[in-house]
């Protein structure tokens, strides 16, 4: 049963962090493909850059999030011991401080601030 347990949890991890990944490079290349229409289409292209940018990082932000809770479910699940949850702390450490330094870079505020009242949210 226990092993069973594992390799159910295994397979998920798996399919979970192939999500994730999927969603990074699907994302990117839409956000690509979308900036070629739009500099076609004669956007200009500064404010093309900046789309795709913000476009990207969403993306990223959002496959981190996969990531992590694919890591979550493999140390927890198949492989807990001292070393593989050392392991997981870091690993979620780092994608943490990603994750915060994306949100700062893409919104110019902590995920905690509130946006401002008068401030309309960015279109992607």
């Amino acid at each position: 049963m226990i092993d069973s347990l594992k390799i159910i949890a295994e397979w998920c991890a798996a399919i979970i962090e192939a999500t994730g990944l999927a969603v990074i490079t699907g994302l990117i290349l839409i956000a690509l493909g979308l900036a070629v229409k739009e500099f076609v289409q004669g956007s200009v292209a500064y404010e093309v850059y900046l789309r795709t940018r913000l476009r990207v990082g969403h993306g990223i932000l959002l496959g981190l999030e996969f990531l992590v809770a694919a890591d979550i479910i493999h140390t927890v699940a198949v492989e807990l011991n001292f070393e593989t949850v050392g392991v997981l702390a870091i690993i979620v450490l780092i994608r943490t401080f990603l994750s915060f330094a994306l949100t700062v870079e893409l919104t110019g505020r902590w995920p905690w601030q509130e946006a401002k009242a008068s401030s309309q949210p960015q279109k992607i």
